[in-house]
């Protein structure tokens, strides 16, 4: 999971610069360590910064197609994409990690907050 969301944010900006996307051409990257994916995320935030800054409305307004096996699956305004795609998507996979945790027994750590597992009462 960690190399796949390291690189999410600058491939969902590169494929929102195109107005038709072929899902057959996706690719996963590995890494070898945690630092790995730690170094390619921050890379990955950059870059995506750097590609959507220039994004107006009224160009996050303009249809995006996904294309699979050469036939348009899905049209939606490119803004929609790019929700959907980068940001409930990593909200998606942090909920999955969250229940890894509590089917492990290890404290969930705060992350929209503190959670259940941390007592903000306490004098640490």
């Amino acid at each position: 999971m960690g190399s796949h969301l390291a690189t999410l944010p600058d491939v969902v900006a590169h494929e929102a610069l195109v107005d038709a996307f072929d899902a057959s051409r996706v690719t996963r990257q590995s890494f070898a360590s945690r630092a790995e994916i730690l170094t390619a995320f921050e890379q990955s935030l950059v870059e995506a910064s750097e590609i959507m800054a220039p994004m107006d409305d009224d160009w996050m307004m303009s249809t995006w197609t996904l294309v699979v096996h050469g036939k348009p699956a899905l049209r939606i305004p490119r803004g929609r994409f790019v929700r959907a795609v980068l940001l409930n998507h990593s909200y998606h996979h942090r909920g999955q990690l969250s229940v890894y945790l509590r089917l492990l027994d290890v404290p969930v750590p705060a992350i929209y907050g503190p959670s259940a597992d941390e007592d903000p009462f306490s004098r640490r």
